[in-house]
């Protein structure tokens, strides 16, 4: 399968590497530093969640997983969200897989241009709080800085990008980049944790609100500093 995928990738004008088990890929990721990485859960006897979770350790490097069967779900959740990009459950055909490719490459491009434009756009405020998108900082009203995961940071800023305006849930999961096939109310569990992080009181939110048909509304205005 690894011979297939190299060949067919190569007629398309992509330099593949394979690699055979854990201590390969360490080595390859250091030399080569690739673009995208196709990582097999089943490694024989090996674990890929061990090495995905070794390989985003220290690269953000993007990560399409592969599973063997329907009932390795729990698999593939655990793997999107130790940071894989993508999932492909085998058998998988290869001009499938060539498009998944390219998609997570365009993806990591516009991701790295939105970067950029955050770097650009400096600090804003919004209640008491501030976001420093230079340095992806956010403080409270005291000035203490509030940890965010990479997923909590993408749906704050889909919401500064457009406050007091309703969002749909189709909206947000595409800024935020989760990945839709996992479970239906994904972006939920993730409003949720962010409410936890901005609201008084969670259960009673003022901060994000609930648009009831439609998706969340970011209820406080966003000020440019």
């Amino acid at each position: 399968m690894r011979h297939l995928v190299m060949n067919y990738l190569g007629e398309h004008h992509i330099r593949a590497i394979s690699a055979s088990g854990r201590d390969q890929v360490a080595g390859l990721l250091v030399r080569e530093e690739p673009n995208l990485v196709i990582l097999d859960l089943r490694l024989g006897q090996e674990d890929g969640l061990d090495l995905l979770r070794e390989i985003r350790s220290h690269s953000d490097v993007p990560v399409i997983i592969t599973t063997g069967h329907r009932r390795d779900e729990i698999d593939r959740v655990v793997g999107l969200e130790l940071g894989a990009d993508d999932y492909m459950t085998k058998p998988f055909g290869l001009r499938e897989l060539l498009a998944r490719i390219r998609a997570v490459l365009r993806r990591r491009e516009a991701g790295q241009a939105a970067v950029q434009r955050d770097q650009e756009r400096g600090r804003c405020r919004f209640g008491g709080w501030q976001l420093d998108r230079r340095i992806r900082r956010l403080t409270d009203s005291s000035g203490i800085p509030v940890a965010l995961t990479k997923g909590e940071y993408a749906l704050l800023l889909a919401f500064l990008d457009a406050p007091q305006r309703p969002l749909s849930r189709e909206h947000l999961l595409q800024a935020t980049r989760i990945h839709e096939d996992v479970f239906d109310r994904s972006i939920d569990v993730q409003v949720l944790r962010l409410r936890r992080k901005l609201e008084t009181d969670p259960n009673a939110p003022r901060v994000i609100l609930t648009e009831r048909g439609v998706g969340y509304v970011f209820a406080l205005p966003v000020e440019a500093l």
